[in-house]
């Protein structure tokens, strides 16, 4: 297939934040510049959706700014979460329920804490067919803790994926039924636990962690994502995974989490996320550019199904949307014509100001047709 020419059905993104508010309005408006028609959104604003009716209202105010995009919505899991909403979501035609471990990343710190706390919850899920996902990590063990105790299993962000895999293959053992995906997947122990596990787990894969390791998201607050990226054969591991023939196991997930510049840089603490949205489609197609180039990939591993597949058609099929008309009458095209990532965008009067992530660099060229 040609590399600096591709036409592709438009993108389904399932794993987005969009926030609230200002910050809301400018990034929604950015979701079709990066060949994506679909949005799967994440729940956790402040305070989080937690009721149909906030999920609904939230889907409004999403559509006003963004018309010609599919906007999936979700839950916020915690202890307001019932059966009985389950049973109310799925009427309304919500899609999902997120369940963030508690204190692992942005604004979840009303998440879980014991998954078993939530059988009943799981098991409405699998009768009503709503989709668990999974932020796959553990919270770190603090370090008071672990020198107290001489843990010799202490939970970093380094290690904190793998140590959430056991709890991902108890819930699919106890809900063999329900659909799961275990969101942003960053090593090569979480894609091998998604293949050992049934036609109802998938994984999702964002654009960020193609191009990153650990060095790299240490190395810039732009950079700094949970998970956080890992080693060099992690990175390897994923690039790979797009183009391998999976049964539409691992599917496109941007993950793409803007925070205002002052939230990135300049406090005592940098918040997690990297802005992706508007480059979505193209940031992973230049991440396996850059596979090619590197060896680890070859041109002929690469085709314009594989990459279709990865992008919109395996996801749109694991969360059964796939017979859309509008799907199948656009597609996006992609070129080399010397595109830039802005150094940042911001909104009108300049008093929202994102950085995205590689700002600066050279990106394909992409419309819709």
């Amino acid at each position: 297939m040609r590399f600096d020419y591709l036409e592709l059905s438009p993108t389904a993104d399932f794993h987005s934040h969009l926030r609230d508010k200002g910050l809301m309005e400018m990034v929604t408006r950015t979701i079709r510049q990066g060949g994506v028609d679909t949005v799967y959104v994440m729940p956790n604003l402040q305070p989080p959706i937690t009721t149909v009716a906030a999920a609904l209202s939230y889907r409004h105010r999403l559509q006003l700014l963004a018309p010609d995009v599919t906007f999936l919505m979700t839950l916020f899991l915690n202890a307001s979460i019932t059966p009985a909403i389950i049973a109310d979501a799925a009427r309304a035609g919500l899609t999902g329920v997120k369940a963030y471990p508690t204190g692992v990343t942005t604004h979840s710190d009303t998440g879980v804490l014991d998954f078993e706390q939530y059988f009943p919850v799981f098991d409405a899920m699998q009768t009503h067919d709503l989709v668990l996902n999974l932020h796959g990590e553990v919270p770190s063990t603090p370090a008071v803790d672990f020198i107290t105790t001489g843990d010799t299993d202490a939970v970093t962000v380094l290690n904190a994926e793998t140590m959430f895999l056991p709890t991902l293959h108890k819930l699919h053992a106890a809900f063999p039924r329900l659909r799961i995906v275990l969101e942003h997947c960053s090593t090569s122990e979480a894609l091998e636990a998604v293949r050992a596990c049934g036609p109802t787990v998938a994984a999702t894969i964002t654009a960020h962690h193609l191009w990153m390791t650990i060095d790299d998201c240490c190395g810039s607050a732009f950079n700094f994502c949970k998970p956080v990226a890992k080693s060099p054969a992690d990175r390897v591991a994923l690039v790979r995974a797009i183009v391998q023939r999976n049964s539409g196991k691992f599917f496109f997930g941007s993950d793409s989490a803007p925070h205002v510049l002052e939230a990135k840089q300049g406090g005592a603490k940098t918040a997690a996320g990297c802005f992706t949205q508007a480059w979505a489609t193209q940031l992973v197609i230049g991440a396996i550019e850059e596979g090619i180039k590197r060896e680890w990939l070859q041109e002929e591993e690469v085709t314009s199904e594989l990459l279709d597949g990865f992008l919109s058609g395996y996801g749109r099929r694991f969360y059964k949307i796939e017979n859309r008309k509008k799907t199948e009458q656009q597609k996006i095209v992609l070129e080399k014509k010397g595109a830039k990532i802005p150094k940042y965008i911001e909104n009108k009067d300049g008093s929202i100001r994102v950085v995205p992530f590689k700002s600066g660099e050279d990106t394909w060229n992409l419309r819709w047709e």
